[in-house]
């Protein structure tokens, strides 16, 4: 799996945002709060993890936040018995990149990261309701979602994005993640051999669609083109766009939308 699986065929910066055809899901009031694990379908300590962040994603237990599950699986597991079908090495990259900013000369599975700024064992309930609701707290930028079929091609579909960050206090990215859930793998070989692991929304893609610097502007619109390979399930895609500062990787504002 890679990112070049999801196409991203054509990219406005620009108007256009009154033809959105589909809504996001209504606003509930709650600060949209990225969550992500890095695991493997190779790592026997990583199912727990797994079904937390399923639970954290389906339950919403935590007051004010809505939880977005992004599972992104690395791929430094598979030379030991199993390939994980869902592994990348993007994620590894990702991962890497996070530890750098926590001062550690390591990575390991599951781990758990809350907005870009909190990283810790993917099992550790406690403090993953900590932390999210730390992140709660704070201010959060708008992200907002709308897509509709692409007008030259139906087999196509366009994301129109419309992101505002006022506190916004260096350049960022725009980030694009699609997720695919209820996904499960039969292992048969390495530490979950005979074991049938479910997971939480997988990301089967992952980029950078754009950048918010508040030397110049504090918002932006995108209006990807995507082409979603047809052995994902549609009717278990979401796209999840969300701003990270370049540098500190914190996280300042979240959506989704269902790619139905």
């Amino acid at each position: 799996m890679s990112a070049s699986r999801l196409l991203v065929l054509n990219l406005l910066i620009g108007a256009g945002l009154a033809s959105y055809a589909t809504i996001a899901r209504a606003d509930d009031g709650r600060i949209p709060v990225v969550v992500e694990l890095f695991s493997s379908e190779g790592c026997s300590s990583c199912p727990p993890a797994d079904a937390l962040l399923r639970r954290l994603e389906r339950n919403q237990p935590v007051p004010n936040a809505r939880i977005i599950a992004l599972e992104e699986h690395v791929d430094y597991w598979n030379q030991l018995g199993w390939k994980d079908p869902f592994s990348s090495s993007q994620f590894r990259f990702r991962q890497n990149d996070y530890a750098r900013l926590f001062g550690t000369d390591s990575v390991y599975t599951p781990q758990m990261i809350v907005s870009g700024t909190a990283g810790f064992v993917g099992v550790d309930e406690n403090q993953a309701y900590q932390e999210i609701s730390k992140a709660a707290a704070r201010p959060a930028a708008t992200v907002k979602l709308r897509t509709t079929p692409n007008p030259k091609d139906p087999s196509l579909l366009d994301l129109l994005v419309d992101v505002k960050n006022e506190s916004a206090r260096a350049e960022s990215d725009i980030l694009l993640a699609v997720t695919e859930d209820n996904l499960s793998s039969n292992v048969q070989r390495g530490e979950n051999a005979g074991r049938t692991l479910r997971h939480a929304p997988v990301v089967r893609s992952f980029g950078v669609i754009g950048k918010l610097n508040p030397a110049h502007s504090n918002s932006a619109q995108l209006s990807p083109t995507l082409k979603l390979p047809a052995e994902w399930r549609r009717d278990s895609l979401r796209a999840v766009v969300f701003i990270q500062e370049h540098n500190t990787r914190r996280i300042d504002g979240a959506n989704t939308i269902d790619l139905h």
